[in-house]
């Protein structure tokens, strides 16, 4: 790696709009997140020898380290904390040399290759291939209880955590077709689930809604929104609103132990939006079987790509894939 600096800094030491220092830097391979897709995208290109430089962002670890047990996880037949899998793979990236680093890219140059990636708004990376695994940040409703009760009852994920409420009533809030969704996959698990509507209908399509509604165990509370949740060691109940706003506005009260979100994530690919190709959410489109973006050379892994599985299994074999991609592509300049 390569390290210039900006003369036009060094000559003017006295202008203080001029004090900070800009550093340009060159790497093969930068990888962006740190998520099970940055983190194995960085132990394979490691052992390929690309010397990756990875840069953790916002939430070093990502989503995981929100999780208190992650049970689906191969290798961990007894299952493992959030945070203590993510420090795994950390460690395991840093132990084939990946060059960790706490920063978060905050803007994108991809108009001319090598790409240049500007890290905490002074640094700049110049980097013959980019691997973007930013992930999607689950949409929350903005309640203190969510943060209070985050790992504690609740989630927004239910096929990461809705094993753990067996046989318990939970409820889920959304409209769309991944509420009722996750709403059936929680209802041949747990004992009674709740779907909070905030309208007097669901958006999720016609055959989705059929399937919930033919689900005996599911209850479609329309017109209520979340007001609070409440519990001592965690989640014991929900206090909604009932036709909010209205003369016939009431307060309601269920008693849950999980409270799932789907409405929804956004992936965080916003600093990419004007070279990369996205869909209408915001993720990242590749070439189907392959981690490619349509720029060569660029290439996404994990949640910032993936609107439909969303899992840490999932991230980690495509980040494996970005790192087999961003291999061959550097073979072939």
């Amino acid at each position: 790696m390569e390290l210039f600096k900006s003369m036009d800094n060094l000559n003017n030491k006295k202008d203080p709009q001029k004090a900070n220092l800009v550093e340009t830097e060159q790497v093969k391979c930068l990888i962006i997140g740190s998520g099970p897709a940055g983190y194995t995208a960085a132990i394979y290109a490691s052992r390929a020898n690309l010397k990756p430089v990875l840069y953790e962002g916002l939430q070093p670890g990502g989503q995981l380290t929100t999780t208190t047990e992650v049970e689906n996880y191969p290798g961990y037949p007894e299952g493992v904390t959030g945070p203590v899998l993510m420090e795994d793979l950390k460690r395991q990236a840093k132990r084939f040399g990946t060059d960790v680093r706490w920063g978060i890219a905050t803007s994108a140059d991809l108009s001319n290759h090598p790409y240049k990636i500007t890290i905490d708004d002074k640094n700049i990376i110049e980097a013959k291939t980019v691997i973007i695994a930013t992930g999607a940040s689950a949409k929350y409703l903005g309640l203190e209880a969510e943060k209070k009760y985050a790992g504690m009852g609740v989630s927004a994920c239910a096929t990461c955590d809705g094993f753990f409420y067996k046989g318990k009533d939970i409820a889920v809030v959304g409209g769309g077709d991944t509420a009722a969704e996750e709403a059936i996959y929680l209802a041949g698990l747990c004992n009674k689930v709740y779907i909070i509507v905030r309208k007097n209908y669901m958006r999720a399509s016609k055959t989705m809604l059929a399937k919930v509604e033919k689900t005996p165990n599911i209850e479609i509370l329309y017109e209520h929104n979340t007001k609070d949740l409440f519990g001592e060691d965690g989640v014991e109940g929900a206090i909604l609103i009932k036709k909010m706003g209205t003369p016939d506005e009431e307060k309601v009260k269920i008693n849950i132990h999980g409270f799932f979100l789907a409405i929804g994530h956004h992936p965080n690919s916003d600093i990419f939006s004007n070279w990369l190709e996205r869909d209408d959410v915001g993720y990242i489109k590749t070439i189907p079987g392959t981690s490619k973006t349509n720029l060569p050379g660029v290439f996404a892994c994990g949640d910032v790509q993936d609107p439909h599985y969303r899992q840490a299994i999932t991230a980690a074999g495509s980040g494996c894939i970005a790192a087999l991609d961003a291999e061959r592509f550097l073979s072939s300049l």
